[in-house]
């Protein structure tokens, strides 16, 4: 039996057949065991490049300062850290790691969403461990012919040589058997009246500086003909991760004496370059904050909930 989902690109239309023998092989990858085990050494000078990608940390608003050995990781900062070291032939055709991901024809992969807590601290130059395994996997909307693959990965994260989890991590992808972008623009309601705000550009220039940190060659943040003639959408999109390291950076930027705790977000509608975003935050009882990317046609790219201590 074959399902078939049909995705509009341009003036275009693509039929994208999913088969039971597609759906057998997805079975058999979701049942059979999957771990990634990365040893990375946190290294200033690497985050010294990040700080000068990053709006709140280049030197233009506040003063530059020079990541140190010795110092706390800051919130998020792992993410440029722990990256997968594969030969460029075994990689998809997209640039992307094949590391959890299903077999085809669910290729085309998005970030959704995740979570992160902070348990134990992170010291700049320390020698650290991330195992990343598979949380669950989800597969929606087959009835329907629009079939998605929804991948949460656990990753925790530690000092070399220790067994206590100084981060753990959740990252939702979805991926979809399709191969166009055919999904409209989300709405999303009952966005709180913002207290701080941080405005910035992702520049051509700033997406590969990202793609550079996180060793991401995925065409759809490099290649405009990629991200228009294969993926369906206007340019190239801003890295998932970076939008969520923005909305940390942003609400530490504003009380950067708080220590955050956890930190729940969601992606809703893709950002693309040369299109500014405004991080919005808005203070909450009880310790957290409601923060979220919005681009100056008000599409708001994402979202999240942050929990800290004063």
């Amino acid at each position: 039996m074959l399902r078939q989902t049909v995705a509009r690109l341009g003036r275009r239309s693509y039929t994208t057949q999913v088969s039971d023998v597609h759906v057998a092989a997805l079975d058999r990858w979701i049942s059979s065991d999957k771990k990634l085990v990365i040893h990375d050494t946190l290294r200033p000078e690497h985050l010294s490049s990040l700080y000068v990608t990053l709006p709140t940390r280049d030197g233009s608003q506040k003063p530059f300062v020079h990541p140190r050995d010795g110092s706390l990781l800051e919130a998020g900062h792992h993410l440029v850290f722990f990256h997968p070291r594969n030969p460029e032939k075994a990689l998809r055709s997209d640039g992307t790691d094949a590391d959890f991901c299903p077999p085809e024809p669910f290729t085309r992969r998005m970030w959704a969403g995740g979570r992160i807590e902070w348990r134990n601290p992170l010291l700049i130059g320390d020698e650290a461990v991330s195992v990343s395994t598979i949380d669950s996997v989800q597969k929606k909307g087959f009835e329907k012919g629009r079939p998605m693959v929804f991948v949460n990965q656990k990753i925790q994260y530690s000092k070399a040589g220790s067994e206590d989890v100084a981060i753990q991590e959740t990252r939702s992808h979805v991926y979809l058997a399709s191969p166009g972008n055919s999904r409209g623009t989300r709405e999303v309601p009952y966005l709180p009246v913002p207290d701080f705000s941080l405005r910035y550009l992702p520049t051509p220039t700033t997406l590969f500086r990202f793609s550079a940190l996180t060793f991401n060659g995925h065409y759809i943040h490099l290649d405009r003909d990629y991200a228009q003639k294969s993926e369906g959408y206007p340019e190239r999109l801003v890295h998932g991760p970076l939008t969520a390291l923005m909305l940390l950076e942003a609400t530490k930027f504003h009380k950067p004496e708080i220590v955050l705790r956890t930190f729940d977000y969601r992606a809703q509608n893709p950002l693309v370059v040369n299109n500014a975003v405004t991080i919005y935050g808005a203070w909450e009882e009880k310790g957290s904050v409601r923060v979220w990317a919005s681009d100056d046609n008000k599409v708001v790219g994402m979202t999240g909930s942050i929990s800290y201590e004063p």
